[in-house]
C-alpha cells in the first residue's frame, strides 16, 4: 500500500509538473453559485451518443444516433435550452497504467463537441459516464467497466488503483480544457452503484459503498483543481449514490475544495419510473386514475424539498443532470406526460434548481422513448416541439400568476373509468 501511495504522488507530480510553488487561486466572480446553477435553466442531454459503447469500447454512433453537428447545438439553443450535457464514456480509449493515457482522437472529438456547444451559446457539461457499470451481471461485460464500486469496497488495493486512474483521467481532461471558461462544467461521475440501482448491498454494508464513492468524488475534485488554468475555479458537479436524490441527501459528503462555492450537487429523477420511464402506467397526478400507487405531485415536491433544505438553503446548487418522460401512443395519455413535465419543471424552478432533459434519440412510444430532437440536425422529432415548449415555458415563465398551484389546476382529466 505504501508503494502504491508513493507511485500515486510521483505520477501526479510528473503529470502536473511539481515546482514547489503554492498556486495562487484566481479571484472568485461575484455571481453566486446558486445564480450559476439557475443559469443552466432547462437543458438537453446528448444521450446515447459519446456515452454509447459495445464490448467495452465507446463510440458515438454505436447505439443508433448519427454524429452531432454544429447545427445540432444551434437548434438546441434556438429551442430555448440553456445548457447541454454531453455524457462521455471513455472505456476502450484509455491506455494502461500508470499514465492511463486517453486516446487523442477520442479526446479531440469530446473537445469538438464542447466547442460546438460554446459557439451556440450553451453551458456545457462533460463527465465520466458508463465507465461505471449499471445492471451488468455478466462477469465479462462487468469487467469492461473500470469504475467497479463493489470491487473497490472488497479490496483497498483495487480502490487505490481506481483512485489513481480517476486522478490521471481528470488531470488529462482538465488540462485539455484548462483554457475554457465558466461555461464548461465538469461532472465527476455518473450513477455509480453496485448494479442494483440503490436497492443492493448499499443498504446492508454499513455505508461502505457510500464511503468509497465519497472518496472517489474527493479524488476527482482534487485532480480537476490540480489540472490548472480555468480549472481552479471551474464548477464541478458531484453525484451521490446512483444519483438518487434521497440517497444523495442521506449519504453524500461534499468533497473538500480549495476553491469555495464551486461545487454543485448532481442528481437524477425519472420518478415514478413505471410512469416516466416505461409507461407501464399512463397517467400521473391528482386527476389520474392509471397511476403508480403512492406517487403524484406531493411525493415529487417532497423529494425536491429535501434537496432544497439540504443544499439550496446552504448556497449549494442542485441540478437534475437527467430527467424525462417517455412518449405515449394516445393523445390523452400524452396530455398527462406534458402535464408531468410542466409541473415538475415549475416545481424545480420555484426551488432554484435547473434540470437537463434526457434525450436518447429514441422516437418510439413507451419504454425508453425519450427522443425529442434529432441528434444530427437539432430538428424536432415526433411531438418534440410540444414537449420542449412544455418544459421550457414552464421553467422560464416569470408571471406571478403562473404558480405551481396554477399548473396543478391545468391537469388533464382521466378518460378511464
Amino acid at each position: 500500500m505504501k508503494k502504491l501511495s508513493i507511485l500515486f504522488i510521483v505520477l501526479m507530480c510528473n503529470f502536473i509538473s511539481c515546482n514547489g510553488q503554492t498556486p495562487i487561486p484566481p479571484p472568485i466572480p461575484e455571481k453566486s453559485a446558486i445564480d450559476f446553477g439557475m443559469s443552466m435553466g432547462i437543458g438537453w442531454n446528448l444521450g446515447n451518443q459519446l456515452d454509447a459503447h459495445i464490448n467495452g469500447v465507446s463510440g458515438e454512433t454505436f447505439w443508433g444516433n448519427q454524429e452531432a453537428t454544429q447545427q445540432t447545438f444551434n437548434n438546441v439553443k434556438k429551442a430555448g435550452f440553456r445548457s447541454v450535457r454531453i455524457p462521455v464514456t471513455w472505456m476502450g480509449h484509455i491506455g494502461p497504467a500508470p499514465t492511463y493515457t486517453i486516446e487523442r482522437a477520442w479526446l479531440d472529438r469530446v473537445e469538438e463537441l464542447v466547442l460546438m456547444a460554446k459557439k451556440a451559446g450553451l453551458i456545457a457539461i462533460i463527465n465520466i459516464h458508463h465507465d461505471g457499470f449499471g445492471a451488468e451481471t455478466d462477469a465479462i461485460r462487468r469487467g469492461y467497466h473500470w469504475l467497479d464500486l463493489p470491487a473497490a469496497v472488497a479490496s483497498e488495493e483495487k480502490n487505490i488503483q481506481i483512485k489513481q486512474q480517476l486522478t490521471m483521467m481528470w488531470l488529462q481532461i482538465g488540462q485539455r480544457f484548462q483554457n475554457e471558461g465558466e461555461y464548461l462544467v465538469f461532472e465527476t461521475m455518473n450513477e455509480i452503484q453496485d448494479g442494483q440501482w440503490g436497492a443492493g448491498a448499499n443498504r446492508t454494508d454499513g455505508g461502505a459503498q457510500y464511503r468509497v464513492l465519497n472518496e472517489w468524488n474527493q479524488v476527482c475534485v482534487d485532480a480537476i483543481r490540480a489540472a490548472g488554468g480555468e480549472n481552479k475555479t471551474r464548477y464541478i458537479g458531484v453525484p451521490g449514490y446512483v444519483c438518487n436524490p434521497d440517497l444523495t441527501v442521506e449519504n453524500l459528503v461534499l468533497p473538500e475544495d480549495e476553491t469555495p462555492n464551486r461545487l454543485m450537487v448532481a442528481v437524477h429523477s425519472y420518478d415514478p419510473w413505471d410512469f416516466a420511464g416505461t409507461a407501464k402506467y399512463n397517467e400521473w397526478g391528482h386527476t389520474g386514475k392509471d397511476v403508480v400507487p403512492g406517487s403524484g405531485e406531493t411525493q415529487y415536491v417532497n423529494m425536491l424539498n429535501r434537496l432544497y433544505n439540504m443544499y439550496i438553503r446552504r448556497g449549494i446548487p442542485v441540478y437534475f443532470g437527467e430527467f424525462g418522460c417517455v412518449r405515449r401512443v394516445s393523445q390523452q395519455d400524452e396530455a398527462f406526460r406534458l402535464y408531468y413535465l410542466r409541473y415538475i419543471c415549475k416545481a424545480m424552478r420555484e426551488r432554484k434548481m435547473s434540470a437537463i432533459y434526457w434525450d436518447n434519440g429514441n422516437i418510439k412510444s413507451g419504454d425508453d422513448g425519450f427522443g425529442i430532437i434529432n441528434h444530427a440536425t437539432g430538428k424536432y422529432i415526433g411531438n418534440g416541439e410540444q414537449v420542449v415548449r412544455a418544459m421550457v415555458e414552464s421553467w422560464e415563465n416569470n408571471d406571478p400568476n403562473y404558480t405551481l398551484q396554477w399548473v396543478a389546476g391545468t391537469a388533464p382529466q382521466s378518460s378511464r373509468k
